[in-house]
């Protein structure tokens, strides 16, 4: 009896803990969407889409995005960088947007609360800086059968859903988030990791998209295609019924082989010229003391920046960290890669073929 009472003490002890570190009870706790802005979100000019192009919602103006990946905030805070000035860095390569990662795990492990108030941070610091943001749920693989790729991208429909619920309520009437990525790379891996009709896929995304509309009737919303993001030829017959979307690409120079323009054309470039298209994932370094001809037309920077650009689609290549693959600085010091200083080059306009 003696230790029965014991027991009973010491729980009762715990709950109370719990209740003062926590405050209130979780029946009576303020909900967590709530947040204090300080800054004004109507800072930088709506994007939106008219047409097959993103333009600037006030006027129509036509608008060139260029810009890079950073790595998932939870790692960038991690390692200490998580600052407005791992911003400015992004700014100073010649960017005008940022494209966010995000991964099921870390969304989880830092818990959505946590997580949602560092994006907050680095909302108020691209507005500051001028720098438009894209967010994206960094998951690779098959979405219909919850397959995934590797378990840092682990999710499901349920999870999926409630993310673009909460973000889409978080930042709706916010213009410094441009763009929502609705997932980052869908794929089935030949066959690895399951089945997705292009029907299925259709639905999931129409389904994240209403999520989305409830809260959020502005913000642009992209779609990804099959094949890690690559391919879009079922849009011919069959595109997603939604407005103010855009498709994505990710064109890897290793997905065709050269020559490669009349491929790009072929698997994903035909759609720029119904909708709007944003390449958000490619790029390729050199390594060791490897130069770049800037003006050689062969040049894989060149052919695809070149094909981006005369139709105005956007671009952001990955990504600005020193130890993910396709690193574009070589330490936290942000000394740039080789390969950074030719992608920041075209980010500033400064290729010759580049409009001026």
């Amino acid at each position: 009896m003696k230790r029965i009472l014991t027991l009973v003490l010491c729980l009762a002890a715990m709950s109370a803990g719990l209740l003062a570190q926590n405050e209130r009870p979780w029946y009576d706790g303020e909900p967590w969407e709530r947040r204090t802005i300080s800054y004004d979100i109507k800072t930088m000019p709506r994007i939106t889409v008219q047409g097959n192009k993103f333009v600037t919602a006030d006027d129509g103006k036509v608008v060139q995005f260029r810009g890079i990946a950073i790595s998932d905030p939870d790692k960038v805070e991690r390692q200490g960088h998580w600052n407005k000035e791992h911003f400015q860095h992004v700014k100073d390569l010649g960017a005008n947007i940022v494209r966010v990662p995000i991964h099921p795990v870390a969304w989880r492990e830092r818990t959505p609360k946590a997580y949602m108030a560092m994006l907050d941070q680095m909302v108020q610091w691209c507005t500051e800086l001028g720098l438009y943001v894209m967010l994206d749920w960094h998951t690779i693989g098959n979405l219909e059968m919850e397959m995934w790729q590797d378990p840092m991208y682990v999710t499901t429909k349920q999870e999926t859903y409630d993310f673009w619920r909460k973000i889409s309520q978080r930042f709706s009437g916010n213009n410094t988030v441009a763009f929502y990525e609705l997932l980052n790379e869908p794929t089935t891996y030949r066959g690895q990791l399951g089945v997705c009709t292009w029907a299925q896929w259709k639905t999931l995304v129409e389904n994240m998209i209403a999520v989305i509309r409830g809260y959020d009737a502005e913000t642009t919303v992209l779609v990804g295609g099959f094949d890690w993001a690559y391919d879009l030829t079922p849009v011919h017959e069959n595109p997603i019924n939604a407005q103010n979307i855009g498709y994505t690409t990710h064109p890897y120079p290793n997905k065709v082989t050269q020559p490669w323009k009349p491929k790009w054309e072929r698997d994903w470039g035909f759609v720029a010229a119904t909708y709007p298209v944003f390449a958000t994932e490619f790029g390729s370094d050199v390594r060791g003391n490897q130069t770049i001809d800037y003006d050689d037309e062969e040049f894989y920077g060149n052919q695809i920046l070149s094909y981006l650009e005369e139709q105005d689609m956007g671009w952001c290549i990955w990504v600005y960290d020193p130890t993910w693959g396709g690193a574009k600085i070589k330490s936290w010091d942000y000394e740039p890669t080789e390969g950074m200083k030719y992608w920041s080059a075209g980010m500033k306009g400064q290729l010759k073929w580049q409009k001026k």
